[in-house]
């Protein structure tokens, strides 16, 4: 299955259910993601498992353990004011980089709540992997 196809059903099940999946994903915190293709215009949504920080949610650029940074990433930093399906509600938020300690407590805290975060990181090598904060405008 492509990846493509695979978010699809991800997205769709997701939407189907106010941000409830099963399967690989059952009991991980979802959203939906839109970004807009920074070379191509194209309007993208892509499901990410995330860390919910007082009003903000927190992602995470982990391309499952990728040497290279997601495409997502690159095109939230280049348009970082967006909107986000969590559960069944659509925000608009604007999307930052966690830097320094914000950043280690974040993901220290993912990696406690999903270990398989660790793995990624050590599967990314010299790679740190961004955290991003979403924060309601």
């Amino acid at each position: 299955m492509a990846p493509n196809d695979f978010n699809e059903k991800i997205i769709a099940e997701f939407r189907a259910s106010d941000g409830v999946v099963g399967g690989p994903f059952e009991g991980v915190p979802l959203l939906l993601l839109h970004h807009r293709g920074r070379q191509s215009g194209q309007a993208r949504v892509t499901p990410l498992a995330y860390q919910k920080r007082d009003q903000a949610w927190a992602i995470f650029a982990s391309y499952a353990g990728a040497p290279v940074h997601p495409a997502w990433y690159a095109n939230l930093m280049a348009a970082p004011d967006t909107t986000i399906e969590v559960g069944a509600e659509t925000v608009e938020v604007r999307a930052r980089e966690a830097q320094g300690s914000e950043r280690e407590s974040i993901w220290g805290a993912q990696k406690d709540a999903m270990p398989g975060f660790a793995d990624y990181e050590e599967k990314a090598g010299d790679r740190v992997i961004p955290v991003i904060v979403l924060e309601r405008r």
